[in-house]
């Protein structure tokens, strides 16, 4: 099996690919933590008005570094998603509170995942817990995002994580809550598309947003690949770890055009877009998506808007 970044799937004279790749990559959302975003003078002449940047809530973290990180993206334009990890809450009033502030700081939406400490420090064991604890029913957040991994979970097998999808879709929908789902990063679009069509009807309209890896090197790749438990794609890049293929670049070119491709062969797919890890740093991910949205006015504020159900 070939990196999907290794190989063209079709021409770049495909004039309707070519339109549809710059509009997914146009509307590209973007993680960053709270550091990156609080150091960054100049993040409005890196990322466009309007850009949805996913604010992680790191293991050691503080829940004021998410919230100012967050204010400070509102401030300069951008749309903040923080992550709001069921695992951190040492209390069901601890994570009303959290909550609380983000809808009070106008915070209109939000990531929930499990957290990545395998340590519970509260009632909440994972997403689940907090979707039935009622709490999310309390505020008026425009969406709620959940975290789906088509390359597997290191402590759930696949029918489990579907299930789990299952029960959120419903949610939803008894609740009239907008839903999303955005995906841990993978290197593989025929992962991500195996992944898709595994899961039939079960998301419905649900929009789903794919993560992928931003521009750098292999090697530090690897190095995440392994801290997230990122599987079988990861595979790919282990098999053959040579000392030159790691000082090789990652770009996500090839796995966007195998994404558009299918995509035109399947319009009534429920991808809608893409999400990027800035493993190699903000800047260059960020140039990335200048140099491939071409020159068509930006639309980055219809992300999550116009296509959360």
């Amino acid at each position: 099996m070939k990196l999907v970044s290794e190989k063209q799937t079709f021409s770049p004279r495909d004039e309707e690919a070519t339109v549809r790749l710059r509009a997914l990559v146009r509307s590209a959302s973007i993680e960053a933590t709270p550091r990156q975003i609080l150091a960054a003078e100049h993040l409005p002449d890196l990322l466009p008005e309007g850009t949805c940047v996913y604010v992680p809530f790191l293991p050691k973290g503080q829940f004021s570094d998410t919230l100012e990180a967050c204010q400070r993206l509102l401030e300069m334009g951008m749309q903040p998603i923080p992550h709001v990890p069921a695992r951190m809450a040492e209390s069901r009033g601890q994570l009303r509170d959290w909550l609380s502030q983000l809808d009070e700081s106008r915070v209109d939406r939000l990531l929930l995942i499990a957290g990545d400490s395998d340590a519970v420090a509260g009632p909440f064991a994972d997403t689940l817990a907090v979707l039935e604890s009622g709490l999310l029913a309390q505020f008026r957040f425009h969406g709620v995002g959940v975290a789906a991994h088509p390359d597997g979970h290191p402590m759930a097998d696949r029918a489990t994580l579907t299930q789990a999808l299952s029960i959120k879709r419903e949610y939803a929908r008894t609740t009239a809550t907008r839903l999303w789902v955005v995906t841990q990063f993978t290197f593989d679009a025929n992962v991500v598309i195996e992944w898709l069509q595994s899961l039939g009807n079960i998301l419905e309209e649900v929009p789903v947003y794919i993560g992928m890896a931003g521009p750098t090197r292999v090697k530090t790749l690897i190095a995440y690949a392994a801290q997230c438990g990122v599987g079988a794609s990861a595979r790919v890049m282990l098999r053959r770890p040579g000392s030159a293929r790691l000082l090789r670049a990652w770009t996500p070119d090839g796995m966007v055009r195998a994404l558009v491709q299918y995509c035109l062969d399947n319009p009534d797919t429920l991808l809608r877009g893409i999400h990027l890890f800035p493993f190699g740093g903000l800047r260059q991910s960020a140039q990335w998506i200048q140099e491939h949205s071409g020159s068509v006015e930006d639309q980055r504020g219809q992300f999550h808007e116009s296509s959360v159900q």
